[in-house]
């Protein structure tokens, strides 16, 4: 399934002026991304501000988007919660969903499981569905981190095919060695993407993309072709601007750019806010755009 896709983006969510979903901005964003160099996506997930999002919300956006990728890369739909009965319902209705190929299952968070809780979870959802799973470890989110073993365990579950891990290089470099070769393996870091891909793993599970894809497509494929200097230069490149994608609540800052763009992907639901003006000139000074790009790229308006 995830075969030669090394750069995947958790696409955000565009809201039109009345705080809907903007299928139009959608499209458009998504027919970029492909052509900038993903080769697979997450819809659904933390940069999709998924928890703002209703049920039929959801079930809405997983069927529009897969009609709008119509099966050109493989889709991964996001349907974890802390709630271990309703992820296994959830993740029964998007499955019927054609051109959704597998779920993004979120370790549990605000109840703090511990690893024996975790492995009762996901083989309670992995027995109970009929999709192929991948874990969402990301202990910066969840309050609770997954074990490198625990996910090893796991991986030996048929229908638990991968695991998107935000944690220390070190633990992907462990599952390179302690899971199978067909089980997926990517950082969630995206200022690891070089170290990852070159450690073993499948590759990256992207924000950055958004913005800097044709860098990071560039980056993966002189790793592919052997280029590491040239591929260290691009990491080089993008690690403070990847970094800076985060200064502010994301996806805030990823959105200001892509509005900035032309993109027209609207504002973030509380309780995340958009970027107000000095935090817009303090994040296009962080990407290193200078003052005319800054005033063009942001689109600083007096009063916003």
């Amino acid at each position: 399934m995830f075969e030669n896709v090394d750069l995947m983006t958790a696409i955000i969510t565009p809201f039109n002026e009345n705080d809907e979903i903007d299928y139009v901005a959608l499209k458009k964003l998504t027919n970029h991304l492909l052509e900038t160099g993903s080769r697979g996506f997450v819809i659904g997930g933390t940069t999709g501000e998924t928890p703002t999002l209703t049920h039929d919300e959801k079930l809405e956006l997983y069927k529009n988007f897969a009609v709008i990728v119509n099966k050109r890369v493989p889709v991964i739909a996001g349907t974890g919660s802390n709630n271990t009965k309703e992820t296994i319902n959830f993740t029964k209705e998007v499955e019927k969903i054609d051109g959704i190929d597998s779920a993004l299952v979120v370790v549990p968070y605000y109840n703090k499981p511990n690893q024996r809780c975790m492995k009762a979870h996901f083989k309670s959802v992995a027995d109970n569905t009929n999709i192929p799973i991948v874990i969402y470890n990301i202990p910066g989110r969840t309050g609770v981190s997954m074990d490198k073993e625990t996910i090893a365990e796991l991986s030996q579950e048929p229908s638990v095919v991968g695991v998107k891990q935000c944690n220390p290089i070190e633990d992907i470099e462990y599952l390179v060695d302690h899971t199978d070769q067909n089980f997926a393996i990517y950082t969630g870091e995206d200022a690891q993407t070089m170290y990852a891909k070159s450690a073993g793993a499948n590759g990256v599970i992207s924000v950055a993309s958004h913005i800097y894809g044709n860098e990071m497509r560039h980056l993966l494929d002189a790793l592919e072709q052997g280029q590491v200097s040239v591929a260290a230069k691009l990491q080089r490149f993008l690690t403070p601007r990847m970094n800076a994608l985060f200064m502010y609540p994301s996806p805030s800052p990823v959105k200001a750019v892509l509005n900035a763009q032309g993109f027209a992907v609207g504002g973030c639901r509380l309780p995340i806010l958009s970027l107000n003006n000095l935090e817009k000139q303090t994040l296009a000074k962080a990407l290193k755009l200078d003052e005319n790009a800054l005033m063009h790229k942001l689109s600083l308006e007096l009063g916003d």
